[in-house]
């Protein structure tokens, strides 16, 4: 999962309702992470019908994340080039084109949309945030909060439906290019709403990636962290649990179990945070739920009972509640928009880059010496999270120059 503050503010009113402008939203959100999870509940039938390794098999999910990485970086740029809304209406389109690719059970063919439609995820997600701010920017957190909600309801369907699906279609490649359908809708909707928005602003503040900047330094350390542990157990917990004996069905309802946790998470943590002006808490919390769900499902994958259902919803809210809290600080913790969208950029690109090496990593790791090394990747991952989230600390939103004095002492 991936939004961002935007660096510019509407001139002018849009000329369509809000509510039309949210719903073409909504309908491009739900595909932004609905084909990444169609693919791990089918990891196993896919490794064995292609005759690949665990390695091979984590290389795909980890192309598709770093090509969202690559999508990160250069999305600006393209909004700048084309205009926001025709862009981002590209950009789902490369993800359905991907979605297609994937329909053919051969692994170039699955690498390659793979690759595209994650390179079409990462540049809708930092496009997208940008209408939202410009065009329903009076309700701009309960726009975002809608579109967080609609990628994770995407995601929890399709790893609920996706092997039942393969298994009515007749086959893997057949699940995964069915995604090609709701992007296309998607597009469809979005189209004539773009058309009647218009173009955005020709200027538009920019400035480049804050590497220099020590709070930008450590929010990429938060995100990193928690996009890892995200991208990690989307890959590998089905086939985690597949692997202690589960039928492929029930893992997929495990890993949707995972994904319907994150929905409150996401909805309340950041809220909470905000309330009372403690981030740190919040994001220490959330955090300690995602590390004991992870340990849980390392030291005893089976309880009683309880099963593995608790470690899914413990994983589920600290990676539900990582990433928009990491937003939020960002939000509170830079002087204006052009600020906030370079350091949500450099965030979102190393957290990522990071997160796309993760299941790669981890399959490397599963075919040397089994599961206990690959999980115990996340849990450094989530060390690093907590490192960054007591640096960072707590600080009111509009204390510019508390903000800039911590900024320094970080530095």
């Amino acid at each position: 999962m991936s939004p961002h503050v935007p660096a510019s503010t509407p001139a002018a009113v849009p000329a369509v309702r809000p509510a039309l402008v949210l719903l073409g939203v909504l309908a491009l959100a739900v595909n932004l992470r609905a084909a990444l999870a169609a693919y791990p509940p089918l990891l196993e039938t896919v490794r064995d019908e292609l005759g690949i390794s665990s390695g091979a098999a984590g290389l795909v999910q980890a192309g598709a994340v770093l090509m969202m990485a690559a999508g990160s970086f250069v999305g600006p740029a393209l909004g700048v080039r084309f205009g926001r809304k025709p862009a981002l209406g590209g950009a789902v389109g490369l993800v359905a084109l991907g979605s297609a690719v994937r329909g053919w059970a051969v692994l170039p063919a699955l690498i390659g949309g793979s690759l595209l439609l994650g390179l079409g995820i990462g540049v809708a997600g930092v496009l997208l945030t940008g209408v939202v701010k410009n065009h329903l920017g009076s309700r701009a957190g309960a726009a975002t909060g809608g579109y967080v909600v609609a990628m994770m309801m995407g995601a929890t369907v399709s790893s609920a439906v996706t092997v039942p699906v393969a298994v009515a279609l007749g086959g893997w490649s057949f699940s995964l290019a069915i995604w090609t359908v709701p992007a296309v809708l998607a597009v469809a909707v979005w189209t004539p709403i773009a058309r009647r928005i218009g173009r955005p602003d020709r200027a538009e503040a920019r400035s480049g990636l804050p590497w220099r900047t020590g709070f930008a330094r450590l929010v990429a350390a938060y995100q990193a962290g928690t996009s890892l542990m995200f991208y990690g157990w989307l890959t590998w917990l089905a086939p985690y649990y597949e692997g202690q004996g589960w039928r492929p069905e029930r893992a997929g309802l495990l890993l949707a179990v995972w994904s319907v946790a994150q929905i409150p998470a996401a909805l309340l943590a950041p809220a909470m945070a905000e309330r009372r002006r403690r981030w740190r808490f919040w994001a220490g919390f959330t955090l300690a739920c995602g590390v004991a769900g992870t340990l849980g499902a390392l030291l005893l994958p089976q309880p009683p009972v309880v099963g593995p259902w608790l470690w899914a919803a413990l994983m589920g809210i600290g990676v539900g509640a990582g990433f928009p809290l990491g937003l939020t600080v960002i939000a509170w913790r830079t002087p204006d928009g052009s600020t906030s969208a370079a350091t949500s950029g450099l965030a979102l690109g190393v957290g990522y880059t990071v997160a796309g090496l993760g299941p790669l990593l981890m399959g490397l790791l599963i075919d040397a010496t089994g599961y206990p090394a690959a999980i115990v990747v996340l849990l450094l991952a989530g060390a690093v999270q907590g490192v960054a989230i007591w640096r960072i600390g707590d600080r009111p939103a509009t204390d510019d120059e508390a903000s800039s004095r911590a900024e320094r002492r970080s530095a």
